[in-house]
């Protein structure tokens, strides 16, 4: 084998590894801690939070959280992981839903639809901000299979 072509050779295999490397090492911008912000300013602040984990390479853990104020800590009150394949997966100390499905509609749009008995009881939109700091969701909650009340929220990365 030609020097020239062996380096050529040699030269593509390395930026593709670096390539492979850097797609490996990027995070999915919902990772962190988020809590809800409050609708109202003279609300005592929100001790929702939720927490958005990797999992399983691609996917994410989803854990709703209740905070203590008075010392930052966080109870896990109920969550799921997803791979984003739009594929129902158990939830875990939900007493409203039992299986939670999420696909992405766009890079910053997620639709989340919740079950209980094969019946949707929630769907979900939900919006990262551009500059990655805010997600709004709307809910909208279904009974009897027919969407009867909406409702927003916002939440603010947890710093």
């Amino acid at each position: 084998m030609r020097p020239a072509l062996f380096r050529a050779i040699c030269s593509i295999a390395v930026l593709t590894a670096l390539a492979v490397t850097t797609a490996a090492q990027t995070t999915n911008p919902r990772f962190g801690k988020w809590r809800l912000k409050p609708t109202d300013a003279s609300a005592p602040p929100s001790t929702n939070v939720m927490t958005y984990e990797p999992f399983n390479g691609t996917g994410m853990k989803v854990t709703i959280n209740n905070l203590n104020l008075a010392d930052g800590t966080l109870t896990p009150q109920w969550g799921y992981t997803t791979m984003f394949d739009n594929k129902e997966t158990p939830m875990t100390g939900s007493r409203s839903a039992e299986t939670a499905a999420v696909r992405m509609i766009s890079d910053r749009t997620a639709e989340i639809t919740y079950r209980r008995d094969g019946r949707i009881t929630q769907q979900l939109t939900n919006v990262l901000s551009a500059d990655g700091n805010t997600i709004g969701i709307i809910y909208m909650r279904s009974a009897e299979g027919k969407p009867d009340t909406v409702t927003f929220a916002t939440y603010e990365r947890m710093k």
